[in-house]
């Protein structure tokens, strides 16, 4: 497994590490350029782009100060269709109701359509621990999975590795999970294309049961959406003879009016597209067509305690373009294993210590991975302000305290002291001027701040004095 794993280490560490990898930073370079330049050309097709945008934001923020009447409406809309619904608190109970499905259809495998919130939870490990194996299907997640990798990123899990490096994957793991790679593979993307695509057609075929996502969910039909660019998610989804999508709660939108601002949305912000390729809906069953079981598995998973976050809640308007990965100059030099999460980038930073808290190493440090530029908020399509809950967050991480919070909070009282009595302010004033040359360059204790600066000079005497003695 290349970067770093889920939890661990903190970001700074992980990112000073990632920094150094000249081949990383290569890839991710050329992926996010060329990814925002693309968009950049879709969305300035749109001459009411400010107003989509708008609209999705209203839209989501509507949805949920009202999500638990929606989550009722999908509930009866998918039962009504023939579906069964279930509710997962948190990762363990989403986890033990998939593993429990899939065992009351007896079978052992499963193909996957692309999904961040089975990521999320970690069910591929909770399958192989029941004995499931899991195939994803993504061309990206292929990859990844047969490099025993991480996704980093949101759109391109894939991002970090080369056509070099897939090719190398491709033959030295493919034949341990299923069709071998063709005899002299090379690195043209066709013929990796067409290798990968040798490998999941036989997994189709064979697969009884698919596990997705959804991109949106429908409240007043009991829809569910996924959009992808490959086809292999309508594979996953028409198929098996049971499906079973794992949700976030959030994922919810009240009508089919409502989901059109967003298909104008979301593949611009992604894909740059101006539709994506295949926009899959699938409502319950059908008899003789697709799925005759449809389980879907509504996910909490600390979006509850997120939503109750005045400031923090707009997190959950994400719609998982990555358009915010593709802009931020902390991502594209750290890629997305520094985050130590599946949601990387702004987005992640700010997402991730919301749905697991701020108690570890990790996640207290992600709000503090970011320079506040707010290109990230310029090009989010529901208009997330991710700056100010990256500030909000990162008082909350000092409110917790910690070795480094406590001194800074002692500091501010001693100087806020100080600051409230002139003289004693105008006394440390004199002390600090004629011990002028005493003074280091650097700050003993914060050589985070002064490796790349150096404290200023003191003035052989103090402002007020000088004052008084050239214009009093």
């Amino acid at each position: 497994m290349s970067g770093t794993y889920l939890g661990m280490p903190s970001f700074p560490k992980a990112a000073r590490e990632a920094v150094h990898n000249e081949t990383l930073r290569g890839n991710l370079r050329h992926a996010t350029h060329t990814i925002r330049d693309k968009r950049a050309k879709a969305v300035a097709e749109l001459a009411d782009w400010a107003q989509l945008r708008e609209a999705g934001k209203q839209i989501k923020d509507r949805t949920l100060r009202h999500l638990d009447e929606y989550l009722v409406q999908l509930e009866e809309s998918v039962t009504a269709a023939g579906g069964t619904v279930h509710w997962a608190a948190d990762a363990e109970e989403a986890n033990r109701i998939v593993t429990g499905l899939v065992q009351a259809t007896g079978e052992r495998e499963v193909v996957k359509v692309k999904s961040m919130a089975t990521q999320e939870i970690g069910l591929n490990e909770a399958l192989e621990a029941a004995g499931i194996s899991a195939y994803e299907t993504d061309l990206a997640e292929l990859i990844v999975q047969l490099g025993e990798d991480r996704p980093s990123h949101i759109l391109v899990p894939a991002i970090h590795r080369n056509r070099g490096e897939i090719r190398e994957i491709f033959a030295r793991t493919m034949s341990e999970w299923g069709r071998p790679a063709p005899e002299g593979l090379t690195d043209a993307p066709a013929e990796l294309a067409e290798a990968a695509r040798l490998h999941l057609r036989e997994k189709f075929l064979r697969a009884k049961v698919g596990i997705s996502g959804a991109n949106f969910m429908v409240a007043e039909t009991g829809t569910l959406v996924v959009v992808e660019s490959e086809g292999n998610g309508r594979m996953c989804l028409t198929l098996p003879e049971t499906l079973i999508s794992v949700v976030g709660i959030e994922k919810i939108v009240p009508t089919w009016q409502d989901l059109e601002v967003f298909l104008q949305t979301l593949p611009r912000s992604s894909t740059a597209e101006r539709m994506n390729p295949y926009t899959s809906t699938w409502t319950g069953t059908t008899d003789s067509d697709g799925p005759q079981n449809f389980h879907l598995v509504l996910l909490d998973n600390g979006r509850t305690a997120t939503l109750a976050d005045e400031v923090g809640r707009q997190a959950l308007r994400c719609i998982r373009c990555s358009a915010c990965l593709n802009v931020c100059p902390v991502y594209e030099r750290a890629g997305g294993h520094a985050y130590g999460s599946v949601y990387p980038g702004p987005i992640g930073a700010i997402l991730s210590p919301q749905l697991r808290g701020v108690r570890s190493e990790v996640d207290a440090s992600l709000p503090y991975a970011s320079s506040l530029c707010g290109a990230c908020y310029e090009v989010c399509p529901v208009a997330i302000d991710i700056p100010e809950v990256l500030v909000h967050l990162r008082e909350r991480v000092a409110d917790q305290g910690g070795s480094g919070h406590r001194l800074e909070k002692a500091a501010m009282k001693v100087s806020g002291w100080v600051l409230n009595h002139p003289a004693a302010l105008a006394a440390g004033e004199r002390v600090a001027s004629k011990t002028r040359k005493l003074h280091p360059n650097r700050v003993p204790g914060a050589a985070a701040w002064t490796d790349s600066r150096e404290l200023p000079q003191l003035p052989p005497e103090p402002f007020r004095d000088w004052w008084k003695k050239n214009r009093a």
